[in-house]
């Protein structure tokens, strides 16, 4: 799993598979965004496998520690980290 986070923007995306090719997303859920308190899109292969989620206003859906997991956060460029434990 990868977390990408764009401070500038206030996005993360989080890649499940373990590569998603280009054209890879078949298909996306737009979450409610009442229900979920903002912006989350949850991408789909064209098996209908959840492949990512994207998260705007990030910083106030997540716990900070995700955040802070990422590389040069603080420095308003795009980063990535791996979740330890994960592949």
């Amino acid at each position: 799993m990868k977390i990408t986070y764009d401070k500038f923007a206030d996005a993360v995306y989080i890649q499940l598979a373990e590569s998603i090719a280009p054209g890879g997303v078949a298909n996306v859920y737009l979450c409610d965004p009442d229900q979920m308190g903002g912006i989350v899109n949850i991408d789909l292969d064209e098996a209908g496998q959840i492949i990512g989620l994207e998260i705007l206003t990030a910083s106030s859906m997540l716990p900070k520690n995700v955040l802070d997991e990422a590389d040069g956060i603080g420095d308003g460029a795009v980063s990535e980290t791996k979740l330890s434990g994960s592949s």
